[in-house]
């Protein structure tokens, strides 16, 4: 029986060392809500692989302040201070990324949030909206932009959607449905992207973490704990996530060892989806 010969790129990778599949030395990434919590800890580990970073948010402080510790790892590192969650902006700060720093090589659309409490028969529209266009229209509009440069450039790229676990689910004890409503957005805008960008070199991957002690959600736990106790409780590895965690996944869906995935929403959530 003959075997069709490998092609060059089968035999560049059965040449290629596995952890040289994860580098990301000369790739530049976009990140939305990269200066805090996990956002933050994803930059920093796609900077200690290699990547240089643009960073976007709301707060220069802390833009700042995760740019430095990037240049720290021998990596450049500039800030764009916006609000992605009003379109507008969005869409100015992504074109300005273009212009300003040229191609990028990794698109992670990560900037999101619950920030209500409210239950649906209480819901005013423009809150609905308002979490709508900071979880799902921003995702939408950088992918739009950023995703649509990759395309016409014909290298390959990578588009890694934050959503949640809260995309599958619905949580207990809190209102804000308008928030896994868009998480569950990302997931599928995520997998009908991938569909219609697969033959084209870009893939479209989404995270989906669990429950993490970010800031606001420790805030969260001072004003309702025995909300956080009881989430914590059905956790089959017994604890929350530390943000550093999602660092390495990023990592993966950023680089060559993950070329053969897209569509993928990846849940990293400590079993708690499991029951």
């Amino acid at each position: 029986m003959l075997f069709p010969c490998p092609s060059t790129s089968e035999q560049l990778h059965s040449r290629m060392s596995i952890f040289d599949r994860f580098s990301l030395a000369g790739k530049r990434l976009f990140i939305t809500g990269g200066s805090r919590g996990l956002g933050r800890e994803m930059a920093l580990a796609i900077a200690d692989a290699g990547a240089d970073v643009v960073l976007s948010g709301r707060d220069e402080g802390s833009l700042e302040s995760t740019a430095e510790e990037i240049r720290k790892l021998g990596r450049e590192a500039v800030t764009i201070q916006a609000d992605m969650g009003e379109p507008k902006k969005c869409e100015k700060a992504c074109q300005l990324v273009l212009e300003e720093y040229g191609s990028i090589d990794i698109l992670l659309n990560n900037v999101g949030g619950r920030l209500i409490d409210i239950p649906t028969e209480e819901m005013p529209l423009d809150e609905w909206q308002g979490i709508i266009d900071l979880n799902l229209t921003s995702t939408f509009l950088c992918t739009k932009i950023i995703g649509g440069a990759m395309l016409e450039s014909g290298r390959p790229g990578r588009v890694i959607n934050t959503a949640s676990m809260s995309g599958m689910i619905a949580n207990r004890g809190i209102g804000g449905r308008c928030y896994e409503t868009s998480k569950a957005a990302v997931i599928q805008f995520t997998r009908a992207t991938a569909a219609d960008w697969a033959s084209r070199g870009v893939t479209v991957n989404a995270i989906c973490p669990g429950g993490f002690m970010t800031a606001p959600n420790q805030r969260w736990s001072k004003e309702n704990p025995e909300v956080i106790e009881s989430f914590k409780a059905q956790i089959p590895m017994g604890e929350f996530g530390q943000p550093e965690d999602l660092g390495p996944l990023a990592v993966y869906l950023a680089s060559d060892a993950s070329r053969y995935m897209t569509g993928a929403a990846l849940l990293i959530d400590g079993g708690y989806t499991l029951w």
